[in-house]
């Protein structure tokens, strides 16, 4: 017999195969697009074409004549609850702003949904489209931080002065600015960041139907926050909470995109309720790029004072966030520019802090999280800055960096955060020395001599994970997520089915989970099943982002299989009439300690727990499930991670080639190393995307001027080079299994080193670039100034 996983020792950090991968990679997976229901209906949305403006009507009287279509409905037909996010920040600030799931009277991006058209099939919606009228009185549009913060701009929301959201300076150390005075060095970066879409594989998209027996809307749709949906939808549509179900089936992709509510999937709800049959919604690309939640968009102003020795003095920043028309539920506007402002610090000693953060509203598709959240722009920043002192300084760029780096800990920093053991030294040490072996240094020298363009540089980072209620709760935010709720039940054949208030959209879940699970009740990997995306299953849940699915999620699964584990030696302990502390747990049975050739299976225990109950000790009840939350009530904990890129610019295109990616990470513990560097990858290529290719742009009247990948460029895997990974490890504490969260850090890293290696290249010009993406065009302007320059 082919030995199972469990046979050749513990599974916790070994690469066990994916289980989710025989279904989908043979076409057995069920994704939101793939359900039929009888009866089923679909749904398309009236969108505004304007990117600013009154509504003067909306005319469907057409539309409901239209072949095919069944129903056509506006705000006033459906009579809605707004979806409105809120800090506990006193007015001046935070400006909430009320999201109605269509607009009535008021419009403020192109893509807003004003109707939604219901029909027979999706062409028959889409035909509906064409035939409905709306009118408008336009008002100017606010198309950027800059316009929106100009002295008489038009408001995009009459209660926010000077189109701000958010307003906070959350640190300012006393006596900053005579640091800055008394400073041998001081050095600026002005940089700004492309807004960016997140692109899933998977559009949006939502199938809704009333089932009578159970008197409950069930609502399946591809979310990474499946109970947030729940609470809205049934806040929006007036019903009780216990009267709606939220289901997700696979899900392809949501980088943060799918962990906020969206208006169109509670007015499918509604339609569905309204009509009595089942209505499906699928998001098309055009929508998705346009009209879909957007991210990324940022200026910053930061200022670094160093002394002559090369260590930083202080930081003081100035964040703006471009955060379109509406603040996201449940995490508001104030997601990135309180990320920025908490956490820039990052991986350095920095003795004194300055930050104000400004969020920003403007007539353009709203912005939710997507993938690192403020993190790959505010260490670009930080990371520019080490540069542009080392060279004022005439440092090295790498010695420089190893001069200001946490190397002991756990370290408190200037911003109040204590960070946990981490390798931010070693990891540095490392890539840079894996660049010197491989020769790349040699290989920039000898490239200056052809006069070839070749660049290096580094980023150093952490990504904070493992975010709890009182990391949350330092945001004010009214909905404080942080806890996560796990139920581990065993079966009278021994087998284990796992449920979890995260959600996976592509992180190996059913894989990871079960060999936690597997590894502390010493059972079978393939005894053990993971139930997700279901709200009826568990109380609550805060699903899945910020990396919290391991290091919260994943530590109440293993409590509550420990717990179940202590059930299972309670049990046979009673049967042998000794303490419950003189078992043990393995290979699928408990054992006596003294005596490990005396054991009861767990399928003889599972027997006697549910079919037996009448043997059962007075004090245990019948049955084989626990239930443990987790919570973490510190700071988190901090993976960290070097990045180093190798480039050469092209002169005759200005095209950035990256010649070498390494990254040396330390997640901790990684449950399945393969599933981490599965993770990196897919990061560092989003990362890649931000620096050098993608961006939304608009037109003067507001209109996305990308409406498809034609528009809108993506990179292919011709542009993404191979990765070489390199693992440290520095366990966390509090976990359990020792992981560290690992979904965000190759997005956080990527643009700051391929951005410090196109400056690099970039020396002998004497240009340097501080936004992104890079654009060839400007690559190819400062080319073009190039004169010799040796490297050191």
């Amino acid at each position: 017999m082919k030995p199972t996983p469990q046979d050749a020792g513990p599974l916790i950090g070994r690469s066990v195969a994916r289980r989710e991968d025989p279904r989908l990679l043979t076409g057995r997976g069920r994704f939101v697009d793939d359900i039929a229901l009888p009866g089923m209906l679909h749904a398309q949305f009236v969108r505004s074409t304007v990117a600013h403006g009154t509504v003067t009507c909306v005319d469907l009287s057409a539309v409901r004549r239209v072949p095919g279509v069944v129903a056509a409905f506006t705000a006033d037909d459906l009579d809605l609850g707004d979806i409105t996010a809120e800090l506990g920040r006193p007015p001046e600030e935070f400006v909430p702003t009320a999201m109605p799931v269509l607009a009535r009277d008021r419009v403020r991006y192109v893509g807003e949904p004003l109707a939604i058209v219901i029909a027979q099939d999706a062409y028959a919606a889409e035909d509906g489209l064409e035939a409905a009228r709306v009118g408008y009185t336009v008002r100017p549009p606010v198309l950027g931080a800059e316009e929106a913060l100009a002295d008489g701009a038009p408001l995009v929301h009459e209660e926010a002065p000077r189109n701000t959201l958010v307003d906070v300076s959350l640190f300012a150390t006393d006596g900053i600015d005579e640091v800055f005075a008394a400073a041998d060095c001081v050095v600026r970066v002005r940089a700004r960041t492309g807004r960016q879409n997140a692109l899933p594989l998977e559009t949006r998209g939502a199938v809704a139907n009333w089932d009578g027996r159970e008197e409950q809307l069930v609502l399946q749709t591809c979310t990474q926050v499946p109970h947030q949906v729940r609470t809205v939808a049934a806040r929006c549509l007036r019903l009780d909470e216990r009267a709606v179900r939220v289901l997700v089936p696979d899900m392809g992709g949501g980088f943060g995109l799918k962990c906020v509510v969206g208006r169109e999937e509670i007015a499918t709800a509604a339609a569905a309720l309204r009509l009595g049959r089942p209505v499906k919604w699928i998001e098309d690309r055009k929508d998705a790029l346009t009209a879909s939640f957007l991210a990324r968009e940022q200026r910053y102003d930061v200022r670094a004072a160093f002394g002559a020795d090369g260590r930083i003095l202080g930081l003081d920043a100035e964040v703006v966030c471009d955060m379109g028309a509406y603040s996201c539920y449940p995490f508001t506007a104030g997601i990135e520019p309180l990320m920025a402002s908490a956490e820039m610090p990052g991986v350095y000693k920095v003795p004194s802090y300055r930050v104000r953060g400004r969020a920003v509203t403007t007539n353009k598709a709203p912005t939710a999280p997507y993938r690192g959240v403020s993190r790959p722009q505010y260490v670009m920043v930080v990371e520019r800055l080490f540069e542009r002192a080392a060279r004022e300084l005439g440092l090295d760029p790498v010695e420089i960096r190893r001069r200001n780096l946490i190397t002991e800990f756990p370290y408190t920093g200037v911003n109040g955060i204590t960070y946990d053991p981490g390798s931010y030294l070693e990891s540095l040490n490392l890539c840079e020395r894996v660049l010197r072996d491989e020769g790349w240094y040699a290989r920039r020298a000898a490239a200056a001599a052809e006069g070839r363009h070749l660049g290096i540089g580094y980023a150093c980072f952490n990504e904070r994970t493992g975010y709890g209620s009182a990391a949350f709760a330092q945001r004010k935010m009214r909905v404080v997520p942080g806890f996560d709720i796990s139920e581990v039940r065993m079966d009278t054949s021994g087998a284990v089915t796992v449920t979890t208030g995260t959600v996976s959209h592509g992180q190996s879940h059913e894989t990871t989970m079960a060999q936690i699970v597997a590894d502390e009740l010493g059972l079978d990997f393939a005894k053990v099943r993971l139930h997700q995306g279901d709200t009826d299953r568990i109380t609550y849940g805060w699903g899945t982002f910020a990396s919290r699915s391991i290091t919260i999620g994943g530590s109440a699964v293993r409590l509550a299989a420990g717990r179940l584990g202590e059930k299972l030696r309670r049990l046979a302990a009673a049967r042998w009439d000794i303490p419950w502390e003189e078992t043990e747990l393995g290979r699928g049975r408990v054992q006596r300690r003294d005596d490990p050739s005396c054991a009861l299976g767990y399928e003889e225990l599972a027997d006697l727990a549910y079919l037996q109950a009448h043997l059962l000790p007075k004090d245990m009840e019948p049955g084989l499930t626990a239930t443990a939350t987790f919570d973490s009530f510190n700071d988190g904990t901090f993976s960290n991670a070097t990045h180093g890129v190798v480039v050469e610019l092209h002169e005759g295109t200005g095209q950035v080639e990256i010649l070498r990616y390494v990254c040396v990470e330390d997640c901790g513990v990684a449950i399945n190393p393969q599933v981490v560097e599965g993770q990196c990858r897919g990061g560092i290529a989003q990362g890649i995307a931000g620096a050098l290719f993608e961006q939304v742009t608009y037109d003067a009247q507001g209109e996305p001027s990308a409406t498809s990948f034609m528009d809108y460029k993506v990179p292919t895997a011709h542009e993404i080079p191979d990765v070489a990974i390199h693992h440290l490890e520095t366990p966390c504490a509090f976990t359990g299994t020792g992981a560290k969260g690992t979904g965000e850090g190759g997005t956080i890293g990527a643009p700051a080193a391929v951005l410090n290696a196109v400056n690099d290249a970039l020396r002998p010009t004497g240009v340097e670039l501080d936004n992104t993406p890079i654009t060839p065009e400007a690559v190819h302007t400062a080319l073009r100034q190039t004169r010799p320059l040796e490297h050191t």
